[in-house]
């Protein structure tokens, strides 16, 4: 039987990984017919795809998930959708770049998750920590750019003109 910290820290790496996976299929949904789809598509199946890596390594370590910290990852992704964007009702062009944030910040907790397992001397037979750990770090320097076209995107746009000027210099 796995020891109870490492118990507690996949199961909350659980967690995180359900709400990830809720926000990845709400950014794919909210970005059809745009060209972030395919990624956000491709990026939606591999973040269910570690999810199930996870509890797949959890079995072989003998810990069950748990379903309150399942349900609240749930629920707080739920819940994420009610912070103002700008707009009452539908998504607005900030919904975006917070979505792809968000993402960044699951995806390199997940990195962590991999890397720290790796350091500790975990070598399951469930799972490639190493190469799990590698995919991660390919799917955050995606969500990386492309976070950064996006925060180009809407920030430029809607910036009234005087934010784009460079401070006036003090004589």
């Amino acid at each position: 039987m796995a020891n109870r910290l490492l118990s507690i820290y996949l199961r909350d790496h659980l967690a995180g990984a359900t709400a990830g996976r809720e926000l990845a299929r709400r950014a794919f949904a909210n970005s059809e017919g745009t060209d972030l789809a395919p990624a956000l598509s491709r990026l939606a199946g591999e973040i269910d795809e570690d999810r199930q890596d996870l509890m797949r390594l959890m079995a072989e370590l003998g810990i069950r998930p748990s379903r309150t910290k399942i349900a609240l990852g749930w629920l707080a992704e739920k819940a994420g959708r009610l912070k103002l964007n700008g707009r009452l009702v539908r998504s607005s062009p900030l919904s975006r770049l917070v979505e792809l944030e968000g993402l960044t910040l699951g995806v390199s907790g997940k990195q962590c998750l991999w890397a720290g397992l790796e350091r500790a001397g975990l070598r399951p037979e469930a799972v490639d920590l190493a190469a799990l750990r590698e995919r991660a770090g390919n799917q955050r320097r995606e969500l990386e750019a492309r976070r950064l076209e996006i925060a180009a995107e809407v920030l430029e746009l809607h910036a009234p003109p005087e934010a784009n000027r460079a401070p006036e210099r003090p004589s």
